[in-house]
């Protein structure tokens, strides 16, 4: 399974989660977030490799078009990329402001504890 699909696949999950029923949530979660096998959640669910995968498939898209209308986890990497710009110019121009640079510790230590 490639990598990037797979990150991608668990953010959208995360976000998104709440929005799906009880079976989408538990085959996604074993296959993107607990590395199972198709036949590994066919043999748990007993049903077949095939209807696992169709609803992983179909899943994945729902999960995609609930980020194409409403951008949570797009908005989401924006701040965080905006948060580390930031982060990176106050800690390499303004090394004197202690105050700041602890703001800026604490906002890092936070944003660490979001992506656990």
């Amino acid at each position: 399974m490639e990598l990037a699909k797979t990150n991608r696949m668990n953010a959208l999950f995360e976000f998104y989660e709440a929005l799906l029923t009880e079976k989408q949530q538990n085959y996604m979660q074993l296959y993107y977030g607990d590395d199972y096998s198709l036949g590994e959640i066919a043999e748990e669910f007993e049903v077949s490799r095939q209807a696992v995968y169709d609803n992983i498939k179909r899943t994945a898209h729902i999960l995609e078009s609930y980020e194409a209308k409403l951008h949570l986890l797009e908005h989401f990497q924006q701040q965080n990329d905006a948060i580390e710009k930031i982060m990176d110019y106050v800690t390499a121009h303004y090394q004197e402001d202690s105050q700041l640079l602890s703001l800026v510790k604490v906002l890092q230590e936070e944003l660490a504890e979001e992506d656990e």
